[in-house]
């Protein structure tokens, strides 16, 4: 295994190597040190620390130099930094991570508008947002996070706000970079970059390549738990003269990404978990995604006379995936896949923590099975989860500076045409345990697992404009949404050649539309009592786009915030108070909520509320300017609970007022104390957040732990060009339960120590 993924290091090197002959001290210099060269650049929301200071609504920017202390690949942990974000562990590694922002639904980041480079980055934001594709984290430069009223500007989903991830910009010179990390589980991530640039052109060639054999044991078979993803991207500009009476620009950016890794839903009974925490059942044996995604981006961006600035943005995302993995368990045993009567992994495995029944089996008898004894024939269900997406649109910004008297206007205007897609063809096979092997007993008809198209179309737009008298500015704003949405289901039948060109009315099982139109004001107000302290609140409409169920609302809130900003010296303190009323949240059913539902449809959770607190404090402690000692205290507290009864559904299950919304714990916080003199840098990172329940009702066996993990990082600069750094993930080894979705319990990934290097020849 050793000598397998080493060999899969040396064929890449060799790669990256090719990329990295010739560089530049580093290509992630923060953005302060090339902004007059990306005046015109797009892919910016908030910028960098001085433009946080000036805007009316909290943010938060992770710089490049903040990414390079501990060289994370996980999303997950990089986050944990931003106060009012909350994380759902599930893999380990945060491929296809569970994000919150103030409280939002975790599952699979839905409710956060995600972009990339400011342009949407979900498969299809709009028919399917569930973020099965997430960007490479590890090839990116900076990460912002949008939580204010301004954050109306981007959309479809306002009531949290927006996450976005800016990848590597175009050099201002001849420019090269190789990181190499080889680590524990026979890990190892290579990241290379090389381009150039001249006075009216500009190039970027760069890669990004992920191993690991993964850190859980499958029971009796053996197998690797891990990865492998390759993320692949060029870019590059043509412009005009700088002292152009016009100045224009053209980017172009193209981005390939694949992934096979052997995830699965399946957890562990807590007892299970207790005794050996990264054990996997023998059914998630032929647990695997393979996934292909690309992304394609063509900017024009031009500077006029009189401050005015345009840009017109074509994209087009396609996503293409196969999750292979195990889906339930019919106790009756049942030799056909269209007889077969599932019981999700969920149930079963809640069953057995509480010592009942699953259908004719017993607890007994069900923890037999997951302890891979065999079954009855066919008692196993494992779904082939293909699906296709595409997301498409174009996009306009305009932006506008004039004055009028001693009152400065700062103008924004945008406009969204948007289509996406989501296309299902899924097949549900049986399977037994035989001698801890699953054996195939009927292989499905494809499409009896799903044969459904979903689509949306979208007319954006927004206006928004900072206005400046002398210490206060004000930024109202309003956002306009036009969205059309459609869902077509196709029966299975015998002998049909079920494939998507073969779709017509004749099989036709149901279909039907909707359509929303809704206009979302907001307002940010920010005042400077001098030149290190300022105060800055707000009040926004919030609006999650609603699926294609019928009965149910559109998600809608009104947000709250009141805030302050100190920075002076060696010390940054962020803190705001904020409140999110729902007049209706939205639930919306997917395979990884672990429910019993229908995937795709959507229910109402009526009113509900989340007061919290959110506090950023930077500060260096070191008495002299002979070192650094950088501290980050990072705190949230969250209070989210349904403000009225819910009928019992498949999704929110008994609801009363009061209980508390899943997943949100109610503190949060990351401690981060480092030590900087002259080559060496250390860092501790020290993340504990709350236990949480992970249903409304939050009985036994239906909440996580508490839990503290700690990380630890050293780095050493042997010269202008060569770092060395090396790293341990999760140092005290802490095992608690952080997840109980999909399907049973799970926890943090174990202790890892990886060691690298960043050339830059």
């Amino acid at each position: 295994m050793l000598l397998r993924s080493v060999s899969r290091f040396g064929t890449k090197l060799s790669i990256v190597t090719l990329l990295s002959i010739t560089a530049t001290p580093s290509v992630y210099a923060d953005k302060t040190t090339t902004g007059e060269d990306r005046s015109l650049d797009e892919i910016v929301i908030v910028g960098d620390r001085d433009d946080l200071l000036n805007t009316a609504g909290s943010a938060h920017v992770i710089t490049s130099s903040k990414l390079e202390q501990f060289n994370y690949a996980d999303i997950q942990r990089i986050v944990r930094e931003v106060p009012g974000v909350s994380v759902q562990v599930e893999d380990g590694y945060g491929l296809r991570p569970n994000l919150s922002i103030r409280g939002t639904a975790t599952e699979r980041s839905g409710r956060i508008t995600l972009l990339e480079d400011n342009v949407l980055i979900a498969p299809a934001p709009y028919s399917a947002p569930s973020a099965y594709y997430f960007p490479t984290v590890g090839r990116m430069q900076q990460v912002e996070v949008l939580k204010g009223s301004s954050s109306i500007k981007q959309g479809p989903y306002t009531v949290g706000g927006a996450m976005n991830f800016m990848s590597t910009d175009l050099p201002n010179e001849l420019t090269g970079l190789a990181n190499i990390e080889f680590g524990a589980d026979a890990t190892s991530r290579i990241h290379g970059l090389y381009g150039d640039s001249t006075e009216n052109f500009a190039w970027l060639a760069e890669g990004h390549f992920w191993d690991s054999d993964g850190y859980q044991d499958i029971d009796i078979v053996s197998g690797d738990t891990g990865l492998n993803k390759d993320d692949w991207m060029f870019k590059f500009r043509i412009n005009s003269d700088r002292d152009a009476k016009i100045y224009q620009q053209l980017d172009f950016k193209f981005q390939y990404a694949k992934e096979n890794s052997e995830q699965s839903y399946l957890g562990l009974t807590d007892a299970d978990f207790s005794a050996s925490p990264y054990r996997r059942y023998a059914a998630s044996q032929l647990d695997n995604i393979e996934t292909e995604h690309d992304q394609v981006i063509v900017r024009y961006s031009a500077k006029f006379e009189h401050n005015l600035k345009l840009s017109v943005t074509g994209y087009s995302n396609n996503h293409e995936r196969d999750w292979f993995k195990t889906e339930g368990l019919d106790a009756d045993g049942s030799l056909s896949a269209d007889d077969f009567d599932r019981t999700s992994w969920f149930n079963v495995i809640q069953a057995v923590n509480r010592g009942e029944s699953v259908g004719a089996l017993d607890a007994t008898q069900a923890q037999a099975i997951l302890d891979g004894g065999d079954t009855a024939t066919g008692a196993i269900q494992v779904r082939s989860n293909a699906r296709e997406y595409y997301s498409r649109g174009v996009q306009l910004g305009l932006n506008w500076q004039t004055a009028i008297g001693d009152i400065e206007h700062e103008l924004e205007f945008g406009v969204r045409f948007h289509e996406d897609e989501e296309d299902r063809l899924q097949r549900n096979s049986t399977y037994s345990l035989q001698n801890g092997e699953l054996v195939l007993d009927d292989l499905g008809m494809l499409g009896n697992a799903g044969n459904r198209l979903q689509e949306a179309e979208a007319i954006s737009a927004f206006i928004y404009d900072r206005i400046s008298v002398g210490n206060l500015v004000l930024t109202p704003g309003l956002r306009y949404e036009d969205i059309d949405q459609s869902r077509t289901r196709w029966e299975t039948r015998p002998g049909r050649a079920l494939d998507p060109s073969s779709r017509d009315n004749s099989n036709i099982r149901d279909s039907r539309s909707n359509s929303t139109q809704v206009f979302i004001p907001g307002l940010g107000a920010l005042y400077y009592f001098n030149d290190s302290f300022t105060l800055y609140g707000g009040v926004h409409r919030g609006f999650t786009a609603p699926s294609n169920s019928q009965d149910v609302d559109e998600e809608e809130s009104i947000n709250y915030e009141l805030g302050f900003r100190y920075s002076g010296g060696r010390l940054f303190v962020d803190s705001a108070l904020f409140f999110t009323d729902y007049d209706n949240l939205l639930g919306e059913c997917t395979a990884s909520s672990g429910t019993d539902c229908e995937i795709g449809d959507a229910f109402n959770g009526d009113a509900a509320s989340i007061a919290g607190l959110e506090l950023m404090i930077d500060y260096d402690l070191s008495p002299s300017d002979s070192f650094a000692m950088p501290l980050v205290v990072s705190y949230t507290y969250l209070d989210g609970e349904f403000d009225s009864d819910v009928a019992d559904t498949a999704f929110f299950g008994d609801v009363s007022a009061g209980d508390p919304l899943p997943y949100i714990p109610e503190n949060q916080f990351l401690v981060s104390l480092g030590f900087e003199k002259e080559a060496w840098s250390a860092y501790v990172n020290v993340n504990y957040a709350d236990a949480v329940c992970v249903v409304a009702a939050c009985g036994e066996f239906e909440s996580t732990d508490s839990s503290t993990v700690v990380d630890l990082t050293a780095n050493y600069r042997m010269s202008e060009h060569v770092t060395f750094y090396g790293r341990v993930n999760n140092l005290t080894s802490e095992e608690a339960i952080v997840g109980r979705q999909p399907y049973g319990a799970r926890g943090n990934r174990d202790q890892t120590v990886g060691l690298g290097v960043r050339l830059s020849l």
